[in-house]
């Protein structure tokens, strides 16, 4: 199937590993310009010349330094079709009375905050470009109240509010804009999760592990191909008419409580 993403500028923030990774391999394998920036010094450093994708250095939770980003994105891109608005962090795993201030800030600040900065600059490029997409990375925690997730949670509500309005914004602009809203996926954050699951709720990882799988009827993780198979649908010429979406990509979710 020809996408029509060939010679596309694309943006993928956090890109440098995981779905990001993922998601910028398949867009340079499909000819596209990708630039992905991300904050993991030694993630960066792994994406090497003459792949088809350029990486840089950038904390999306700051506005300063997401203008600094676009800078570069104009200097380097020329200009904007796509944005992949992947940047996320898990936040604390504990209940909401024991949530500090720095925890819930820092929390918003990436999931949400860094989504609205990225998503503030890219639009006028991609306006100037004639049309094109966003995808903003929600997560089944987007509309299912996880136990222990409260920053995380409210976060990715309202990455689904944001995506919402720009669709309805951007309609007119032959823009399509959806969220992505993956359930487990098989990563190293994911461990991370788990194991902070496991040390609040005082049991063993593994016991977290097959417990999270009894919450989704399929009984597996998600892959991060999975994830940038769906995303790269939408950014390409099949799939634009598809807009104001928040998609869920989880083995369909029974239960958000282990």
């Amino acid at each position: 199937m020809d996408l029509g993403l060939e010679n596309k500028r694309v943006l993928i923030t956090a890109g440098a590993a995981g779905i990001g990774r993922a998601v910028a391999e398949r867009f340079a394998a499909e000819g596209a310009k990708v630039l992905v920036c991300d904050i993991d010094s030694a993630a960066i450093k792994s994406v090497q010349p003459g792949t088809g994708i350029d990486a840089i250095a950038a904390d999306v939770s700051r506005s300063e330094s997401v203008a600094q980003l676009f800078e570069e994105v104009d200097r380097r891109l020329g200009g904007l079709d796509i944005l992949i608005n992947n940047a996320g962090t898990s936040g604390p795993s504990k209940p909401v009375e024991a949530v500090t201030d720095d925890e819930w800030r820092a929390t918003l600040a990436v999931n949400l905050d860094g989504a609205f900065y990225c998503a503030r600059a890219a639009v006028p490029f991609i306006k100037a470009a004639g049309g094109g997409s966003v995808i903003n990375m929600s997560s089944t925690a987007g509309f299912l109240p996880y136990s222990l997730r409260s920053p995380y949670c409210t976060a990715k509500y309202g990455v689904i509010g944001l995506t919402d309005v720009m669709a309805m914004e951007l309609g007119q602009h032959n823009v399509n804009v959806n969220a992505i809203c993956p359930g487990a996926v098989d990563t190293p954050r994911l461990e991370r999760v788990q194991l902070m699951a496991a040390q609040s709720r005082g049991v063993p990882i593994e016991h977290i592990k097959q417990a999270e799988l009894k919450l989704f009827s399929m009984r597996r993780l998600v892959s991060v191909h999975e994830i940038a198979s769906i995303i790269l649908y939408l950014c390409g010429s099949h799939g634009r008419i598809i807009s104001g979406q928040s998609i869920a990509i989880d083995g369909q979710t029974i239960s958000s409580e282990y």
